[in-house]
Order: C-alpha cells, then sequence, then structure tokens
C-alpha cells in the first residue's frame, strides 16, 4: 500500500513539473521592483529559438547602382525601374530565393515574356515590392534601422505561414447543438493563445479603425465615452495576440501602476505605430487585391488574407533575431539605412509622441 501510495506521488510530481520551466531563469527588471515590472525568460528556450530561426539565404553583396537603367532596358518594369540591369537583376535573383525557391521565376513570369502580367502573381509581387519600399520608407518608427525584405514574413514559401482572414459569421460556426451562436468567441484559436476572448480582434483593430482603449474617465459611463466588459474582451484579444506574436509578457510594454499610462517602456509607442502600420497595410495594400487573386487563394468569406503582428515576428519581438534585412538592397529601402543623426530625431519623435499620448484626453491615444 505504501509502495502504492509512493508511486502514485512519484507520478503526480513527474506531472505537474513536467508542465513547469527548470531554473535557473533570467529576471530582468524594466522598472521598481516589487511592481511587477519584470521580464523573465529561459535562457535554454531563448537559445532554442534563437537557434530554430531561419537562415536568411546568402545572396550576392551590393554593387555600384551605374550602367543602363532596368526601366529603360526592360519592359513593362513599373517598380525598381531606377536600379541599373545588374542590381535589378540581383533584387529579382533575391526576391525568387526569398519567396519561390522551388518554383522559381516561372511562380510570377509567364514563360519567356517576362513583361507579361497574365500571372496573378506577378501583380501581386509587383504591389508587394510597393509595399515593402513603403513600410521601410514610411513606418521607420515602427521597423526602425532593422527594415523588412520580402523573407521577413515569406520565409522561402509563397504564402507566409501567419496570416489572417475573416472568420465565418457566428451563425454559421455555433458551439454545439441547441446552444446557439458563439458570440465571437470561446474557440481555441492559437493566434490569441488559445484564450477564451473573442478570436478575430483583427477585422477591427488591424484593418478597422475602431478604437482600442476601452478604459473611460469616469466610474459610469457618458454619452461621450461608452465601454462595454465585450468590448474589453476585444482589447485583451489583440493584446493577447501581441504577447504571444512577440514572445512576451505585459510589461514588455506596459506599466503595471496602470496600463492605460504612457510613461513605461518605449516598446509601447514601437506597438501603437505597429498597429497603426498594420491597419495601413491591410487598407492600402492587402485588401484592394481582392479581385486580383483567384477565388482559391481568399477566405472563406472571400477576403485577402491580411498581415498581424506574428506575420513578421513569429514568436521573437525582434523579427529575425533583429537581423538588419534591408540594408543591403536599395531598392526595397530607397533612402537607405538612416544616419546617426536621423535615430536621434527618430528616438527624439517617440519621446514627443510618448508626451502627447499621455497628456490626450482618454481614448485619444486608441485613434
Amino acid at each position: 500500500m505504501i509502495t502504492t501510495r509512493l508511486t502514485i506521488a512519484a507520478v503526480a510530481a513527474v506531472v505537474l513539473l513536467s508542465a513547469c520551466e527548470r531554473p535557473p531563469m533570467k529576471a530582468e527588471q524594466n522598472g521598481y521592483r516589487g511592481t511587477g515590472m519584470v521580464q523573465i525568460t529561459n535562457p535554454r528556450i531563448a537559445a532554442a529559438q534563437k537557434a530554430a530561426l531561419p537562415a536568411v539565404p546568402e545572396l550576392p553583396p551590393p554593387g555600384p547602382n551605374d550602367g543602363p537603367k532596368a526601366k529603360d532596358t526592360y519592359q513593362n518594369v513599373q517598380v525598381l525601374g531606377d536600379l541599373s540591369v545588374a542590381e535589378f537583376t540581383r533584387h529579382m535573383v533575391a526576391i525568387t530565393q526569398w519567396v519561390a525557391p522551388t518554383q522559381g521565376c516561372a511562380y510570377c513570369h509567364a514563360g519567356a515574356n517576362f513583361a507579361d502580367d497574365s500571372l496573378y502573381t506577378k501583380v501581386v509581387a509587383r504591389r508587394m515590392i510597393q509595399m515593402t519600399r513603403h513600410l521601410n520608407t514610411d513606418w521607420n518608427k515602427h521597423v526602425g534601422q532593422t527594415g523588412v525584405t520580402c523573407y521577413t514574413c515569406h520565409r522561402g514559401q509563397p504564402v507566409p505561414t501567419y496570416m489572417t482572414f475573416d472568420p465565418v459569421t457566428p451563425k454559421n460556426n455555433r458551439v454545439g447543438v441547441g446552444l446557439g451562436d458563439d458570440a465571437g468567441q470561446n474557440k481555441a484559436v492559437p493566434s490569441i493563445a488559445s484564450a477564451s476572448l473573442p478570436y478575430d480582434p483583427f477585422s477591427h483593430y488591424l484593418s478597422g479603425d475602431e478604437p482600442i482603449r476601452v478604459g473611460g474617465p469616469a466610474a459610469l459611463p457618458t454619452p461621450e465615452h461608452r465601454t462595454s466588459i465585450k468590448q474589453a474582451e476585444f482589447t485583451y484579444a489583440l493584446m493577447m495576440h501581441m504577447s504571444k506574436s512577440l514572445g512576451v509578457n505585459c510589461t514588455f510594454c506596459h506599466n503595471t501602476h496602470s496600463f492605460q499610462a504612457w510613461d513605461g517602456p518605449v516598446q509601447r509607442v514601437t506597438a501603437w505605430y505597429g498597429i497603426r502600420m498594420a491597419r495601413d497595410l491591410n487598407n492600402a495594400y492587402m485588401d484592394p487585391l481582392q479581385k486580383t487573386f483567384p477565388p482559391h487563394r481568399l477566405g472563406p468569406t472571400g477576403d485577402v488574407a491580411n498581415v498581424n503582428c506574428s506575420t513578421c515576428h513569429q514568436g521573437v519581438n525582434k523579427p529575425l533575431g533583429g537581423l538588419q534585412m534591408a540594408k543591403d538592397w536599395p531598392g526595397l529601402w530607397p533612402g537607405g539605412p538612416a544616419t546617426s543623426a536621423q535615430n536621434a530625431d527618430t528616438l527624439d519623435q517617440l519621446q514627443r509622441t510618448v508626451t502627447r499620448l499621455s497628456q490626450a484626453e482618454p481614448g485619444a491615444a486608441a485613434r
């Protein structure tokens, strides 16, 4: 009997401890002790994540951008035309390796006539190159000096692994027979860390422009500021998605003494720009391609796949471990990496944004 009990206890201990991470753990304070402002990481898991990062394909280094221009040499070059023929060719080789290494040039180009636009993939690729240039040029407050290339999202696949489609309407997505619809929540969806929260915060916040902040200026709702627990759940769903996508906890961006305050980590401002960047990309670049994509590339409701935080980050707070991606690709980063003076100016702008948001009326920062 005693042996049986000891065996049961040992098995129970093994099961219990199997869900725990064995020490040592690394704790990094980013605020006052005792306030919960700490990021806890496991060095072994961090090392495994780093080792699992894909190797960026080795490609020829940039050369001088002189000689005949691509737009004057080839037909129907609508973007990257100001590159020299040599640089244009280097960019095309890179994009093939980043997006369709198995399919090769034929993934976008129809036979020997590279000027032909009959394949939808070429039309989409052209628009994605424009989007990448826009990201590196106009969203420096989020992508910083790292920059992005096609590989940041695609990683050798024609379709990025992490994209979002609109879910089917609740009436077609019932919890169970006779239980009614699911009210847009209570599904173990990986994108929101399998929480019992609304599973589609994306169409509200990463393509729509609904206010994210739900904290009111008074204890009771006012005509100007009416929020509900349901709205708060949608906000929490987006926060769970961001936390999972970056592999961090709440204090990476928020100050525990007041989650709506802007005097905490500067990452919150970077995230603020990131949300608006995702909205911009989905509204201006992804959604307008709905008529370009064939039906099999659309979602269950006929929509185009949208980007979210996981599309680039894929579980780490800096995509691909912070590897500087775009510095060697002038066609994708027309302005090139910023100088030290421009870096300082960007930091100054971020600080001004923090001050402006902290002084704004409640809810203003969510717009």
